[in-house]
C-alpha cells in the first residue's frame, strides 16, 4: 500500500485537509481488493466507464469481481469517434451522462488519461465519488482534479473532482501497450520544463511556489530517469516505479490545486497541436509523447536563450543557472528512443511549419507566464530551430 505521509506533510504545510488524498492500492493483483474497498464505504450500484479497449483489459473482469462481492454494475462503453479513438469532448460526456442510471453511488475509471478526465468530470456533475482503475501507467492526471476537455473544438482544464481511491494494479499496468507506458514516462520527462517555467513564473511574475511540492516532483521525475531501463522493458518495478511517479505528480497537484509543477511551455506546445489535429479531423495522439517531445524542444529553445537578458531581465543570472541544470535536449532524445517513444514532432505526424507556428503562438493558451512567453515577447524575429543533428522541427 502507498505511504501518504510525504503528501500529508505538504498538506499541512499548505494548510489543506488531508483527508483529500485517496486511498492508493499499487500492487499485483490489486483489483481483487476493490469489492470490499466499495462494501466497506456502503457502495451498491457502481457505474464503470471504460472503452472497448480497456474494457477488455481489465473492464469486463472487474465488473465480474465486483458484482461477486455483492455491488451492482452498469458498464458504459464509450463509443469511438471516426477516428476510432474515445475524446474527453461534448459527446463523450453527454453518453455517460445519459447512460449512468440515478441510482449510482460510485463511478469507476477504467482506463487512462482520456477516460479518466471524463469520469472526473461526470463525477463532479452528478454528485458521485469515482474510483481511479488505470490500464496503463501512461499520465500523471489519474489523481488530480484537472480535468482537461475538448469543448468546440478547444481543450480548457476545468477544475472537477480528484478520485477516492486508486486501485493501480501492477499486472494490468505492465501489459499495456509499450508506446502508452513510453508516453508515461513522457508526461514524467515534461516536468523538466514544467518545473523550471513554474520557478521563472514566481521570480518574474510573483506566482505562488512551494519548494517542496517542487522537490516531491523533482524526484519523481528523476528515479523515473534512474530506472528507464527496467521502465523501457515493462519490468515489474519500472511499472511500479513509473506508475508511483505519475501518482505522485498528480497528487502534488491536488494539494496545490493548481497545475504549475507539471505544466508549463511544453504542455503550451503540446496543446497547440492537438488542437490542431482536432480542426483537421486528425487522429489524436497520446499526451505524454506530446510533452515528452515538446520538452526536448523547449530545452533546445531555453538553452539557445540563456544569458539573454533581453528575455530574462534581472532574473537573469539565476534563470540561466536553472536552465544549465537541465540536460542537453539530445540526452532527453536517447530516453524517450530506449522507452520506445516518439522523439521528433514528426514522429507524431507533426510538420515543421505547426512546429514553427507553435513556438510563437502557443504561448497565448494560457495566461500562464513561461520561458516561451517570455523569449516570444522579447523576440524581433519569429523563433525557429532545427535540431543540432540536422533533423529539421
Amino acid at each position: 500500500m502507498y505511504d501518504l505521509q510525504e503528501m500529508k506533510q505538504l498538506a499541512f504545510e499548505l494548510e489543506q485537509d488531508p483527508d483529500i488524498l485517496p486511498y492508493i492500492n499499487m500492487e499485483k493483483g490489486s483489483i481483487e481488493a476493490l469489492p470490499e474497498y466499495l462494501d466497506h464505504l456502503g457502495f451498491k450500484h457502481a457505474t464503470l466507464i471504460a472503452d472497448q479497449h480497456t474494457w477488455k483489459a481489465a473492464g469486463k473482469e472487474l465488473s465480474s469481481i465486483i458484482e461477486q462481492g455483492g455491488c451492482e454494475v452498469t458498464p458504459v462503453k464509450i463509443t469511438s469517434n471516426t477516428n476510432g479513438q474515445v475524446l474527453a469532448d461534448e459527446a463523450s460526456i453527454v453518453q455517460v451522462l445519459v447512460e449512468t442510471p440515478p441510482q449510482t453511488d460510485v463511478l469507476l475509471a477504467v482506463g487512462s488519461g482520456t477516460i479518466h478526465d471524463i469520469t472526473r468530470f461526470c463525477s463532479y456533475k452528478i454528485d458521485a465519488p469515482f474510483v481511479s482503475v488505470p490500464t496503463a501507467a501512461s499520465v500523471d492526471g489519474f489523481t488530480s482534479k484537472g480535468a482537461p476537455l475538448i469543448l468546440r473544438g478547444f481543450k480548457q482544464t476545468i477544475q472537477t473532482s480528484s478520485p477516492i481511491a486508486v486501485f493501480a494494479d501492477i499486472d494490468i499496468l505492465k501489459e499495456a501497450p509499450l508506446e502508452m507506458t513510453a508516453a508515461g514516462f513522457g508526461d514524467m520527462v515534461a516536468k523538466m520544463t514544467s518545473l523550471l517555467d513554474w520557478k521563472i513564473s514566481y521570480w518574474v511574475n510573483d506566482e505562488p511556489y512551494n519548494e517542496m511540492a517542487a522537490n516531491l516532483t523533482r524526484r519523481s521525475l528523476y528515479n523515473c530517469v534512474d530506472h528507464v531501463n527496467e521502465i523501457a522493458k515493462a519490468e515489474d518495478e519500472g511499472i511500479r516505479i513509473l506508475t508511483k511517479a505519475l501518482i505522485e505528480s498528480g497528487l502534488v497537484m491536488l494539494l496545490l490545486d493548481f497545475s504549475r509543477p507539471a505544466s508549463g511551455g511544453e504542455h503550451h506546445l503540446s496543446h497547440y497541436w492537438e488542437m490542431d489535429l482536432l480542426k483537421k479531423g486528425a487522429p489524436q495522439v497520446l499526451h505524454g509523447a506530446k510533452v515528452g517531445v515538446a520538452t526536448a524542444l523547449l530545452i533546445q529553445l531555453y538553452q539557445s536563450y540563456a544569458n539573454d537578458e533581453r528575455v530574462f531581465g534581472a532574473n537573469t543570472s539565476r534563470i540561466t543557472e536553472e536552465i544549465s541544470r537541465l540536460p542537453d535536449y539530445t540526452k532527453v532524445l536517447d530516453w524517450l528512443q530506449l522507452t520506445g517513444g516518439a522523439q521528433l514532432p514528426s514522429d507524431l505526424g507533426i510538420d515543421s511549419e505547426l512546429v514553427h507556428e507553435s513556438l510563437n503562438k502557443a504561448f497565448t493558451i494560457r495566461d500562464r507566464c513561461t520561458g516561451l512567453y517570455l523569449i516570444n515577447h522579447a523576440k524581433k524575429e519569429d523563433l525557429s530551430l532545427s535540431w543540432r543533428s540536422g533533423h529539421e522541427l
